[in-house]
């Protein structure tokens, strides 16, 4: 499975913010839209950082509630990791693994193409072992 077939299952569409965001607006979208991580986006839509639940709890922790009113900038992950559609399966389990994030944008012709979750990974992956559960069940009950 790659990239741009778990997209192609899912949807492109990326909830963005810009950096000067304050905290508290990317923490209520992320609540409305039920999302763990908003892309933070230039004017030009230049991917210049990310921002999590995790940074967001960070900040707070940090700064107290005064962080609420701060700008995204200021907690936001400024060095992205991203991903390809022509990613593997098994490169994104490696990346989110070797670099303990959940979310990666994924960067297709040079510009936001889609978000790939930890989520996305594990569900894509439990569905194909059940699709070969499912054909080694056909194939022992066709043999027998």
């Amino acid at each position: 499975m790659t990239v741009a077939q778990i997209l192609n299952a899912k949807g492109r569409a990326v909830v963005t913010a810009a950096p000067g965001d304050t905290v508290l607006v990317v923490a209520r979208v992320l609540s409305e839209k039920k999302i763990g991580a908003v892309v933070v986006v230039d004017a030009q839509g230049r991917i210049g950082g990310i921002v999590s639940e995790r940074d967001i709890v960070r900040a707070v922790a940090a700064g107290g509630a005064e962080a609420l009113n701060k700008s995204v900038k200021e907690f936001m992950t400024s060095t992205v990791k991203t991903c390809a559609p022509r990613d593997t399966e098994a490169e994104l389990m490696s990346l989110m693994t070797e670099h303990r994030v959940r979310h990666l944008p994924v960067v297709e012709g040079g510009k936001l193409g889609g978000m790939i979750s930890i989520g996305d990974v594990v569900k894509h992956r439990i569905e194909a072992i059940e699709r070969e559960a499912e054909e080694m069940k056909s194939y022992i009950a066709s043999s027998g």
